[in-house]
């Protein structure tokens, strides 16, 4: 993992502190729930972890010590349909936290790109904030392919539509891959998408626009790391290996 550098945006401070994603940090920044020094900080701030007093909802947030540092553990999950991608939710009691081993538990693992309720398949959990930064950052355009069953034929002229994306909420939603199925039960209705970026419920979204509903959804790759035979609900901790395998 690596070490703090002197100065630093906050938001990757609090990722690298193993709190949060980067992009949760910044949702935590914006609900003016951080404070620098006893001040309510800005997205964008940046803090001298040696120095700062940084906090999140009161709670005194601190710096990995280096000396104990923790070599990266990066876990891949098979999330089943109707468990939440959260440490905790006051309306729902299964996180996919709950499903890990009782010893990885209290490690301070991020959620590497998350899935809706509804959705499963696979998941990346990791004390590294670099490491997660990379899988969800679109600038590192790594690839997350999907298996989408609609609720409807599929016409294959909305194609183009998918690639070239639709403005739906103010966002600019599109595929960098739409492959229809050829053959198997329900072919007309099978797709496998592919996205670079990650944006809140996504493919439901894209789809929607053009007329169609998600009936399932399920993450089977992240970069060159498949989900193959890791059962439902079960983890997987990756070797060195597999998290170049996973970096591509």
């Amino acid at each position: 993992m690596m070490e703090f550098e002197k100065s630093m945006r906050l938001q990757k401070f609090l990722a690298h502190s193993g709190l949060c994603s980067r992009r949760d940090a910044e949702s935590l920044i914006e609900a003016g729930e951080v404070r620098v020094n006893g001040r309510s900080a800005p997205l964008g701030t940046k803090v001298d972890p040696s120095k700062d007093h940084v906090s999140v909802n009161g709670k005194r947030i601190r710096p990995l010590d280096e000396n104990k540092k923790r070599p990266s553990l990066v876990l891949a999950l098979n999330k089943p349909r109707g468990v939440l991608c959260s440490h905790s939710d006051p309306y729902h009691t299964h996180t996919i936290f709950d499903l890990l081993p009782r010893k990885y538990q209290k490690e301070k693992l991020i959620c590497a790109g998350r899935l809706d309720k509804e959705s499963e398949g696979l998941i990346i959990l990791t004390n590294d904030g670099d490491l997660s930064h990379r899988i969800t950052h679109p600038s590192f355009g790594m690839v997350k392919r999907y298996q989408v069953i609609l609720n409807k034929e599929f016409n294959k002229d909305d194609i183009p539509q998918l690639l070239k994306g639709v403005i739906y909420e103010k966002e600019h939603l599109f595929a960098n891959k739409v492959l229809p199925a050829t053959s198997g039960p329900d072919a007309a209705k099978r797709l496998e998408v592919h996205l670079k970026q990650g944006r809140k419920r996504e493919i439901r979204r894209l789809f929607e626009a053009l007329g169609y509903r998600v009936h399932r959804l399920k993450r089977t790759q992240i970069g060159r790391f498949k989900l193959k035979h890791i059962a439902r609900g079960d983890i997987h901790v990756l070797s060195q290996k597999e998290i170049q395998l996973l970096l591509g």
